[in-house]
């Protein structure tokens, strides 16, 4: 018996770092990223894991979800000890203020934010209820959930949503014998991509701008490989769940 992760985003960034650390010998991993990564499957290869991945598009998330339903119906779940969603795509879309924003781009940023990871919440815990072993579902949040920045409402809206869905799904989950565990966590400030895109806004466009300029020049980033870490060690932690909201430096 093994475990079987399903991660979105896990073509680059802290969603890639947590791939290359889940792939441990036995383990199954599914990636539902935009691009495929040939390196991460040479490195399952090299573990004995297995590794699927799917070119999705999770601003069309219905296609996603339907292809996960008949998914994880299909699989044997007597293989597996454990299973996790970790929901870990998003995007902050261009910086600026609200009354400037594009219709397709906001709609864009609020489907792959807070939608998706929502219905794909939704068909992992029908589609595992049966399941006797751990259930686990992970949403990476951010403090910009709990804490509203300008020229960023899009990206707050999504992960204030997805903290507020965990906690009535967390609720739904108490009630059932073998109900999940669900979590929406904050994994502190790291080192990607949408660190630079946040740095190379102008300051007219993102007022916040010379914030995320200074933790860069401060050093005060964790670099991916670091944040996926103690992302995964909070999920392994026994009192995963106890707070369906919640910061991966929480002791």
């Amino acid at each position: 018996m093994s475990r079987l992760t399903v991660l979105t985003g896990a073509s680059r960034g802290l969603g890639r770092a947590m791939a290359q650390q889940l792939l441990q010998p036995g383990a199954t991993l599914l990636c539902i990223s935009r691009h495929s990564d040939a390196a991460l499957l040479q490195q399952a290869k090299a573990a004995g894991a297995t590794l699927e991945q799917w070119e999705q598009d999770l601003s069309e998330p219905v296609a996603a979800v339907a292809r996960l339903t008949a998914w994880l119906q299909a699989i044997d779940s007597a293989r597996f000890a454990r299973a996790t969603l970790v929901n870990n795509a998003g995007t902050i879309g261009q910086p600026r203020p609200l009354a400037d924003g594009v219709a397709a781009e906001l709609a864009q940023a609020l489907r792959v934010g807070l939608e998706a990871p929502m219905l794909l919440a939704g068909a992992f815990l029908g589609a595992t209820r049966d399941w006797a072993g751990r259930r686990e579902v992970l949403n990476i949040s951010s403090g910009l959930g709990r804490n509203a920045m300008g020229s960023q409402a899009p990206y707050c809206a999504a992960k204030a949503g997805m903290d507020h869905f965990s906690r009535a799904v967390a609720l739904e989950q108490a009630a059932l014998p073998n109900g999940a565990k669900i979590v929406s966590l904050a994994p502190g400030v790291i080192d990607t991509d949408m660190q630079i895109q946040l740095r190379g806004t102008s300051a007219e466009a993102f007022p916040d701008r010379e914030r995320f300029v200074q933790l860069k020049a401060q050093g005060m980033l964790d670099s991916p490989a670091t944040a996926a870490a103690k992302v995964l060690a909070y999920l392994d932690r026994a009192d995963f769940g106890s707070k369906p909201v919640a910061d991966v430096r929480d002791a």
